[in-house]
């Protein structure tokens, strides 16, 4: 007996059998999200207070200065950042589901039917693929911060260690992990590969797959901690620029 083709039923926003408070999950992901977006922005285009004795702020390293560049250093350094969180798979399940309700959560109804749905196909969406290129620059960049963070531990030419020196060695950790915790890195060392063994480097390929992957399952934890620990490393060293903020000496 034949059987009459399902017909297409148009969702409606928020339809769903759930009866948890699924709303909720959005909520931290708009805050810190949305805050951080507004944040970085406007302390792109500022400019100024930056640097203060031996910190450097992360938005502005590596501190680039031209002739023909008038505006702030911090445009010239933020995209390959930026583009790194932006295609991040995890990131990008985040800011579909806050902020384009693409859908709100899963099981949720999303605002009216999509015939015309193409994924990641299509731009501008297509530019997500490019996630593992910016994985490169994201390496490079570390380069930069931990060069900074070792510079932190020098005052006047002498060894000290103060509150900034902590603040952005705690920073350039968290985003070392988020780094390596990378969904395409992991893919990279060893997550295409079917047999260890039979492939050239096989067993350090599986320790650096099998350490990725430890990192990986904390992927979310470091996505968040670092994003948190970026802006505050950044908004006290402007503190201290502008001074608002004394730096405490430790040693």
């Amino acid at each position: 007996m034949a059987s009459s083709p399902v017909p297409n039923r148009t969702t409606h926003l928020g339809e769903t059998q759930r009866r948890d408070a699924w709303w909720l999950e959005l909520l931290p992901i708009i805050i810190l999200f949305g805050g951080f977006g507004i944040y970085a922005t406007a302390r792109a285009f500022e400019g100024k207070f930056y640097e203060w004795g031996p910190y450097l702020s992360p938005f502005y390293s590596p501190l680039l200065s031209f002739s023909w560049w008038r505006f702030s250093p911090a445009l010239l350094i933020l995209g390959a950042p930026l583009g790194f969180r932006t295609t991040c798979y995890y990131y990008r399940k985040a800011y579909y589901r806050a902020f384009f309700l693409d859908p709100p959560a899963c099981t949720v109804g999303e605002p009216g039917f999509r015939k015309n749905y193409s994924g990641e196909r299509r731009f501008p969406f297509i530019l997500q693929n490019v996630h593992r290129y910016f994985l490169y620059l994201a390496i490079l960049f570390l380069c930069f911060l931990w060069y900074d963070a070792i510079r932190a531990f020098v005052f006047d030419g002498k060894f000290g260690i103060g509150l900034g020196t902590l603040i952005m060695l705690l920073d350039v950790c968290l985003l070392t992990a988020y780094t390596f915790s990378c969904h395409s890195l992991r893919h990279i060392v060893g997550g295409k590969l079917d047999c260890f063994s039979c492939a050239t480097f096989g067993v350090p390929r599986h320790s650096a797959w099998s350490l990725v992957s430890v990192l990986n399952e904390r992927h979310m934890i470091f996505a968040w901690a670092s994003l948190v620990s970026v802006g505050a490393t950044d908004f006290y060293i402007r503190m201290l620029a502008s001074g608002a903020f004394k730096d405490i000496r430790i040693l």
